[in-house]
């Protein structure tokens, strides 16, 4: 089967703050062996023989006011190389109006869509966002609501407290499709913690405009984890449908402790059991009709 994968990154160590200086604790852990250049080489190095056909590139946090270079720079990597085929990048939803920084990112012409990380936890080492409601933020509604009209997906990365939030901003927004990073981001691993996960995951099922990424299953248990990987898939496709639900390898970071062969055979596995056109949904057919790739 054909795969694309819809979330991975490459980085060029200079361009990046948080991989510079000393190491600061950070979500997936201790994370020296990728303190370094991840280039595009490299990324198609681990792929190979794995199936993947198509990638999406998201965008890795350069400093706010770089996020053209930072687009620029993938864009240079496509004309060299012809990877990746799409293109998420990083605007601020919390300015007045972003159709000015949108205006200048639409030049790219593989731009599909926006990621600004919104997930807060009251876990310190946990928390990006200043904030946990933004996704309750009138402002930060209209601007994503304003993605509609240069045909962009936002990425949207919570917590499952968080949800209720951007089930609002999904419904303010409905002609926005919203990809949910890493299926909600499960980090409580309990009964408890899994059922909240799942009742807050329901909420965001109801909005025909949200779709889940099966990625980034490793974040919190850093390591590839079967049955981790096969509950969060069956539980995520039990929710949205497979026709709502994208692959992505979370490249290089799930690199800290596996390598892609690995990650794909685990992702493989854990949809095994379902048809041939809702595995080809999640692989392959969702990633390509909400990033538009040829």
């Amino acid at each position: 089967m054909k795969l694309v994968d819809a979330h991975f990154h490459v980085w060029q160590k200079a361009d990046l703050p948080w991989l510079q200086g000393p190491m600061q604790p950070r979500i997936f852990g201790p994370y020296e062996p990728i303190r370094r250049d991840y280039p595009i080489q490299e990324y198609l190095e681990d792929t190979r023989d794995t199936g993947v056909q198509k990638a999406v590139y998201v965008q890795a946090n350069w400093p706010p006011d770089q996020a053209e270079a930072e687009a620029a720079w993938i864009e240079s990597l496509i004309a060299e190389t012809g990877w990746p085929h799409g293109l998420v990048a990083y605007a601020d939803m919390t300015v007045p109006d972003v159709r000015p920084a949108l205006d200048r990112l639409a030049r790219f012409p593989h731009l599909r869509g926006i990621r600004q990380q919104f997930h807060w936890h009251s876990n310190p080492l946990y928390r990006f966002a200043t904030t946990p409601d933004l996704c309750r933020d009138p402002n930060v509604q209209k601007n994503v609501a304003r993605l509609a009209d240069y045909r962009l997906a936002f990425d949207l990365q919570v917590f499952a407290p968080q949800m209720a939030g951007a089930a609002e901003l999904a419904g303010a927004c409905p002609n926005v499709t919203f990809v949910l990073q890493h299926a909600g981001m499960l980090e409580d691993t309990t009964d408890t913690g899994r059922a909240e996960w799942r009742n807050a995951m329901q909420e965001l099922a109801r909005r025909p405009n949200v779709v889940a990424k099966l990625s980034g299953f490793g974040t919190f248990v850093h390591r590839v984890d079967a049955a981790h990987i096969a509950w969060l898939t069956t539980e995520t496709v039990t929710l949205f449908g497979a026709e709502r639900c994208l692959w992505g390898s979370n490249f290089p970071i799930e690199k800290l402790w596996t390598d892609y062969a690995a990650l794909v055979s685990a992702h493989r596995a854990a949809a095994g059991g379902l048809a041939e056109a809702e595995r080809r949904a999640i692989f392959h057919d969702t990633a390509c009709r909400v990033y538009r790739l040829s």
